[in-house]
């Protein structure tokens, strides 16, 4: 709001200042060339901010009507630096805002990105089979880490051991629901109070 008032008043006195007799008591003369100061870069003329000359017929036809412009004059001179410091402050505060809008849409993308994961875990049934010795006692308990190893190559998720709650191995056949540790960002499934692993284990 504050550079487009500025681009306003600097319009204003632009046209003003264009209507006065002296800035073109030369316009006769045909090898008189006017000082500008450019408001924005011109390709084979100059960058924003620099004093160029150029025929007053085409500053007053072609320059100053779409504002690429304004005479050499000191008051036109303080207000281009003030519009630039207005330009850069809001170009500042852009790439702030852009910036910290990136990072909430990354969050967002992976927080996504373990919703979709947990309810993998949730629905899946993770089948392990393990000799036995006497009765349905297991000649190996299955470990965390065992359990984290067959996630990744059956489901193909990548857990890590503190995500899996176990408080001990497991050494019996059966089925087992683990509760797992996921981030408090990640909303609990409908109709339960944790997100589970189903771990079924089978006579090898």
């Amino acid at each position: 709001m504050a550079s487009a008032r500025a681009a306003l008043q600097l319009r204003r006195q632009c046209l003003a200042a264009a209507t006065n007799p002296v800035l073109f008591s030369g316009h006769g003369l045909r090898y008189r060339k006017l000082e500008v100061i450019l408001t924005t870069s011109i390709d084979k003329l100059g960058k924003a901010g620099e004093v160029v000359k150029v025929a007053p017929g085409h500053f007053r036809n072609h320059l100053m009507p779409k504002m690429l412009a304004v005479p050499n004059i000191d008051k036109f001179a303080i207000l281009i630096q003030e519009q630039r410091k207005l330009y850069q402050r809001e170009e500042e505060v852009v790439k702030e805002v852009t910036k910290e809008d990136d990072d909430a849409r990354q969050q967002e993308e992976r927080l996504k990105e373990y919703q979709t994961a947990a309810k993998r875990l949730d629905n899946a049934l993770l089948v392990l089979r393990r000799y036995i010795s006497t009765g349905n006692e297991l000649r190996t308990p299955v470990t965390k880490d065992e359990i984290v190893s067959e996630v990744a190559r059956q489901l193909n998720i990548n857990i890590h051991p503190d995500n899996l709650h176990l408080q001990s191995p497991l050494a019996s056949l059966g089925e087992f629901e683990l509760p797992l540790r996921l981030p408090r960002d990640i909303p609990r499934p409908e109709g339960k109070l944790q997100w589970t692993l189903t771990v079924k284990i089978r006579r090898k």
